[in-house]
């Protein structure tokens, strides 16, 4: 039987602490915070040129997908906001790999695709620790390959190495309120999601500043 057919595309989905129920606005905080991608993406446009455009137009894709999910909170939406956020990383690393490494464009597409295998042995290895993050499991290879790639740019371009680690350490701040969000329920009624989202939306945004001014500046310096 195909697996696909047995999904209920439209069954309620309920991993966040505010949502109390299936109703559209059983989530208005984690809902509304999902402006705050729009907002970035909007003030990111004109600051940024060809793939930080790109990334712009997928930061505003990120929060209407996000946005979908915290108000219908279906398997459908939840797609809608997983593929933003892997096409934003993709695209990025695409973008670190051919302008900052200056790899040509089939080796640093190349060199992209090595993240399934990478954030896959990554996920293997936290099975092994049984640690449980509470859904942020995924997102733990990413601020370690930022964190790689700073490490290694430290001495050719240090600003930009600055940059990746300052990226790096918002998302780590950022993953720890995704994954308090179910422990501190209890204590904090409509949970710390709304976080993940606000900060989220500044790191990402971050993010391309960092590409664009690495671009900029470089061009400046060949120019």
């Amino acid at each position: 039987m195909d697996q696909t057919s047995a999904i209920d595309w439209t069954a309620a989905v309920d991993g966040y602490c505010e949502r109390l129920g299936p109703e559209f606005w059983a989530e208005p905080i984690n809902a509304v915070t999902n402006l705050a991608f729009l907002c970035v993406a909007v003030w990111m446009w004109p600051r940024t040129m060809g793939v930080g455009r790109l990334l712009s137009a997928i930061l505003f894709a990120i929060g209407v997908g996000s946005g979908l999910f915290h108000t219908y909170a279906q398997p459908w939406a939840a797609v809608a906001d997983v593929l933003p956020i892997v096409l934003f990383i993709l695209v990025y690393i695409f973008a670190i790999n051919r302008d900052v490494w200056t790899l040509p464009w089939y080796w640093a597409f190349a060199a992209m695709l090595l993240f399934f295998p990478y954030a896959a042995m990554i996920a293997w290895l936290l099975g092994l620790t049984g640690f449980d993050l509470h859904g942020t499991e995924g997102y733990v290879p990413v601020p370690l390959l930022v964190l790689g790639y700073s490490v290694a740019l430290r001495r050719k371009y240090p600003t930009t190495a600055q940059g990746l680690a300052i990226g790096a350490g918002i998302l780590l701040v950022s993953m720890t309120a995704r994954t308090i969000d179910t422990p501190l329920c209890g204590q904090i009624s409509h949970g710390t999601h709304f976080l993940w989202h606000i900060l989220n939306a500044v790191m990402l945004g971050w993010m391309i500043h960092v590409w664009t001014r690495h671009v900029l500046a470089t061009a400046a310096r060949d120019g």
